[in-house]
């Protein structure tokens, strides 16, 4: 029964991030982050007795994390862009 849950899950998983290809860099890591963190809060719930309430605290550092690492990418990414403009305008 387990195996059967583990896959319908990786399946949903799988769909839900297949529709990320429209979103920026900072949504598709909050999404993941998310994502990731329920589950894992799930697991670590579950084996202390309450996998709802581990799956919306690790819900909820996920999305954090994942919009903070989005965030963090998309400032690299845009200042990487204008010292490349820049030095091009140099030449």
């Amino acid at each position: 029964m387990q195996k059967i849950v583990t896959v319908i899950v990786s399946l949903a998983l799988m769909v839900a991030l297949s529709g990320c290809t429209d979103m920026t860099r900072t949504q598709q890591s909050t999404v993941t982050g998310g994502a990731a963190g329920a589950a894992g809060g799930a697991l670590i719930g579950a084996i202390a007795g309450n996998a709802g309430m581990g799956a919306a605290i690790g819900g909820a550092v996920g999305l954090a994390g994942g919009y903070l690492h989005g965030k963090s990418k998309e400032n690299q990414e845009n200042a990487y862009q204008q010292g490349y403009q820049a030095g091009q305008q140099s030449h």
